[in-house]
């Protein structure tokens, strides 16, 4: 049995089924509002409760002249308005130790990103604000590890801890291993399942590539696996999205996804 998180009135591993969604990096503060509102409504009217997300650095770009978005202060000023406009928690990664605390003031939950899900000085760090803190599977990492970072956060006395599954490594291509999932579970965290980054191909290219109509697939069988919680990169133009342009899906075909996601955990979570 996993623990209850509780993120404002949003719980996870309690009987609910919480989106976390957004575009994959600030573009802007009008385009992050207006994505803000456009997902919001449409997670009202399946009665799913919403999180947002977005990145103010996407510090791991393939190429360096890759866009990365605003800077830290910018970047929490925007999700700052997200939060009070739009009345809904929010999520965005830290890359630094020395980040936590700042970003702490702003955001709801600190997301560590898979590439840096054993960092331990960034691990503990993030601990130590107290904040829930959604660590990210690495691909290269087995699931049964991932009890590991867990406890470094956990070390601090703050055990408001989320597990996020994205793919593992499998030659250039990432594959998900439905079995995770339990695995993960087992420490006794909640486990979201990203659905969007798990259909990367980083492939050789300077711009990371995917497979977006593999998304439905891999989130309907998370769900259906015991995932406690659903992650999504949603853009209203994916095509020209900054990132990531690849594998975000497409805000107008989000209310869809997600009546069928939500009758799937109300068939395993009876």
């Amino acid at each position: 049995m996993s623990k209850t998180i509780k993120i404002e009135k949003i719980e996870f591993g309690s009987g609910s089924l919480p989106l976390i969604a957004g575009p994959c990096v600030i573009e802007s503060r009008e385009h992050s509002l207006r994505m803000a509102e456009s997902i919001k409504s449409i997670a009202d009217s399946v009665n799913i409760p919403l999180i947002f997300k977005s990145s103010f650095d996407k510090a791991n770009r393939t190429a360096s002249n890759s866009f990365r978005g605003p800077n830290m202060d910018e970047g929490l000023s925007i999700l700052s308005d997200v939060k009070k406009e739009m009345g809904v928690p929010v999520i965005t990664d830290v890359h630094l130790p020395d980040q936590c605390d700042t970003v702490a003031e702003v955001v709801d939950i600190l997301q560590i990103p898979a590439f840096l899900c054993r960092q331990t000085d960034l691990l503990l760090a993030a601990g130590k604000t107290g904040k829930t803190i959604n660590i990210k599977k690495g691909q290269f990492v087995a699931p049964g590890k991932m009890t590991f970072a867990a406890e470094k956060v956990s070390s601090t006395g703050n055990n408001n801890i989320l597990l996020t599954e994205r793919g593992t490594s499998f030659g250039y291509d990432l594959v998900s291993d439905m079995t995770a999932i339990p695995i993960m579970k087992s420490s006794g965290y909640p486990v979201v399942f990203d659905a969007t980054h798990s259909c990367q191909s980083p492939g050789a290219s300077s711009t990371t590539g995917g497979y977006r109509e593999m998304i439905p697939v891999l989130a309907k069988s998370a769900i259906a696996a015991g995932a406690d919680g659903l992650f999504m990169e949603v853009h209203d133009n994916p095509s020209s999205a900054k990132s990531d342009a690849s594998t975000q899906w497409p805000l107008d075909k989000l209310e869809e996804l997600l009546i069928i996601v939500k009758k799937i955990f109300e068939s395993v979570n009876p």
